[in-house]
């Protein structure tokens, strides 16, 4: 299928590795100019052909200068891709040993990082009929104690996207999410410390754990093909709406 995505232009946020990185080469094979966010540039970003620039995006002002820095470079948005998300602390405790500083941080970088960008380039997107792309998780659909304080922001991130849809779906701007189960990433080796485990062998059950139809961690490059697909005109008609990438771990409706 030809996306016909061919010079238009893209920011995707957490470009450095994992999904980000997949998204940021997969858009430049599809003809996309594109400007990657990550707070340490690594080799892998400068070579995939983006604009790299290093950016905090847990402050509404490390937000508004990439965002700024972004347009200057691209002279205009077609695409975000609110990617940016993680931490480096888990609620392996429970929820009594997550301290107001965790909890901030998480909704800092889960959340208003996604916010803060899409307010930025929201005027751009508007004026080109652009769209916005939100990656949550799957754990937004099924938090757990040991991981609440990233899947609370993640659910508020959902629950945001479909409120910012229909704002600005009639101005022409089509805002998604995706939210991908079990992924090949490095979250898997802070999750793996946080539990004392190791994270091969945490790969490796991971599948069965999350209850996965197909028996394998997603790779992070089938994440970044959905995001291609739903940034084209193929996807004219998707609008608000959450689209899962799990494996089938979700069993609900």
């Amino acid at each position: 299928m030809e996306l016909r995505l061919s010079g238009r232009t893209a920011v995707v946020t957490g470009a450095s590795r994992g999904i980000g990185l997949a998204t940021t080469r997969t858009l430049i094979e599809e003809g996309v100019r594109v400007v990657g966010a990550a707070r340490t540039v690594t080799a892998e970003l400068k070579d995939s052909g983006a604009i790299a620039v290093s950016a905090d995006l847990s402050t509404p002002d490390g937000a508004q200068r990439f965002i700024e820095r972004a347009l200057s470079e691209l002279e205009g948005i077609d695409l975000l891709v609110n990617n940016v998300g993680g931490g480096d602390s888990y609620a392996a405790g429970g929820f009594l040993s997550v301290d107001d500083a965790t909890w901030k941080r998480a909704f800092d970088v889960n959340f208003y990082s996604a916010v803060w960008a899409s307010k930025a380039a929201l005027p751009s997107l508007v004026e080109r009929k652009g769209a916005i792309i939100n990656v949550s998780s799957v754990v937004a659909h099924a938090p757990s104690a040991g991981t609440m304080d990233y899947a609370v922001p993640k659910a508020a991130l959902t629950a945001w996207s479909k409120a910012l849809a229909e704002e600005f779906g009639p101005q022409g701007v089509r805002v998604n999410t995706i939210s991908p189960g079990p992924v090949r990433t490095a979250f898997w080796d802070v999750m793996a410390g946080a539990y004392g485990s190791d994270p091969a062998e945490l790969l490796s059950q991971l599948p069965a754990m999350a209850g996965m139809l197909t028996g394998k961690v997603i790779e992070p490059e089938e994440v970044a093909t959905l995001i291609a697909f739903l940034a084209s005109d193929h996807a004219r008609s998707i609008v608000g709406a959450d689209q899962l990438i799990d494996a089938g771990a979700i069993k609900t409706l």
